[in-house]
């Protein structure tokens, strides 16, 4: 065996986040407008390192919108080629807690799919659809951190 790096071997780095995909019986989405930049997106955030990616979900849901959530099944992984961010979004359902905005939300709303589409941009709004659309195998996508890429 050579002792050989691989090419690109320890220039390369990525950080990974986890979102929650929240969907309440009527089929609405649970979305925050982050308080730094002012955008709607799903609750979510950068996975500690001590964490798995079912807890991260749980904390970041929980310090964004007040909601204890379960999460059911990973439905989507997408990876912001300009950024080298890889978020793991899981589709999760509410076991308690109380909406209410956070330090890092300034608003937190219950939306439909149109609302979503609407207001989001292309690579936050298409989590939450594929979370709506799920069929047993997780979306798996790339984007630029707005629009997705092909």
């Amino acid at each position: 065996m050579s002792s050989q790096p691989l090419p690109g071997a320890g220039f390369s780095r990525h950080s990974v986040s986890v979102a929650g995909a929240v969907i309440r019986p009527d089929g609405r989405l649970l979305a925050i407008r982050r308080r730094d930049n002012d955008a709607w997106q799903p609750p979510g955030g950068v996975l500690e390192l001590a964490e798995s990616p079912q807890d991260g979900v749980r904390r970041e849901v929980a310090e964004e919108t007040g909601l204890i959530v379960e999460p059911e099944a990973l439905t989507g992984v997408y990876k912001n080629m300009t950024a080298g961010v890889i978020a793991l979004v899981f589709r999760c359902h509410v076991v308690g807690g109380r909406v209410r905005s956070t330090d890092e939300a300034v608003e937190v709303a219950w939306l439909t799919c149109h609302e979503v589409s609407g207001l989001m941009s292309e690579a936050f709004a298409i989590r939450l659809l594929d979370a709506v659309g799920f069929q047993g195998a997780p979306a798996v996508r790339v984007h630029d951190g707005v629009r997705l890429l092909a």
